[in-house]
């Protein structure tokens, strides 16, 4: 396994600072948030570290050259939007920069990109497969003949008010990724695997491992606490973040020693990235470049 970071949480830092900081907390990967230039639409979102859009042949060198000479490798290509958005302008729109993460996950030699599949939250699973069906296998089709695998993160993305009732994204649960995988069969079509999703859903986030263990092309470390006082008070049909947090790893529930032997059981060699998101250490980025130098060291005693 490589030990690395996800690139969202340091916005304020070129490629090259980026890049000089992992080395610096001896970190392995990075996943490179690829977001089109312009303002972010969420927290995490609209980070570009690498542009895509404006990625020629000297670029391509640089960046190439870069990591290598820091002794870092690229884990993914990274960009989360919706594109079975029920506008389909902005659906396209998401769609087009997907397959251009693609080209250049290809053109990099890093053959990884990570994403979502979407959702029309107002529309049901049975129907939102129906437009699965329509976008999903030709954005596959692309990434095999490109030798790119593509990782389905599994947030639910129904986490305030606006993403309400059925969340931004469909990919949530083991049922619906065996019917994904069974309607799209590629090898080049996977899971970027987060545990803290299926915590707070009250769900085992071990098992899945085992059953998805060709599926897993990344793993997303992001930790969750879950307070059972305020679940008491307003239920699992409450927004989720009224009962639950995002921590770093270590920080909450999350049972890493386990999550990290059933790892080892499948033999899993992939990268497994820190996703911060905890509140606590986002003040300043001299807090969120500690909290990486934290993960680091904690998950040195683990991984």
């Amino acid at each position: 396994m490589k030990l690395g970071f996800v690139s969202a949480i340091l916005p304020e830092l070129g490629f090259e600072e980026l890049i000089d900081y992992a080395a610096l907390l001896k970190y392995e990967c990075v996943e490179i948030c690829c977001w089109p230039v312009g303002k972010a639409e969420r927290r995490y979102a609209g980070v570009t570290h690498i542009d895509v859009d404006t990625l020629d042949d000297r670029k391509k060198e640089h960046i190439s050259q870069y990591v290598r000479q820091k002794n870092i490798t690229i884990s993914a290509l990274g960009y989360y939007p919706n594109p079975l958005d029920p506008d389909r302008e902005k659906g396209s729109f998401y769609i087009q920069h997907i397959r251009k993460l693609i080209e250049a996950s290809s053109k990099l030699g890093i053959n990884r990109i990570n994403t979502f599949i979407g959702r029309d939250k107002n529309r049901t699973v049975e129907e939102n497969f129906e437009s699965f069906r329509l976008i999903w296998p030709d954005i596959i089709r692309f990434a095999t003949d490109r030798g790119v695998k593509v990782g389905i993160e599994n947030c639910p993305m129904i986490f305030t008010r606006d993403e309400w009732p059925g969340g931004n994204n469909l990919a949530t649960t083991p049922v619906i990724w065996r019917r994904m995988f069974e309607e799209i069969e590629s090898d080049y079509f996977g899971l970027n695997y987060d545990p803290s999703h299926l915590l707070w859903q009250q769900m085992d986030y071990i098992k899945p491992l085992y059953e998805f263990r060709d599926k897993l092309f990344h793993i997303h470390l992001k930790d969750a606490r879950i307070y059972p006082e305020k679940l008491n008070e307003v239920g699992i049909m409450a927004y989720p973040l009224e009962f639950h947090t995002p921590k770093l790893p270590g920080l909450g529930d999350i049972d890493w020693r386990k999550f990290f032997s059933a790892l080892n059981d499948i033999r899993y060699d992939g990268p497994v990235c820190v996703e911060v998101e905890d509140k606590s250490y986002e003040g300043t980025l001299e807090a969120r470049k500690y909290s990486l130098d934290l993960c680091k060291r904690y998950l040195d005693t683990i991984v």
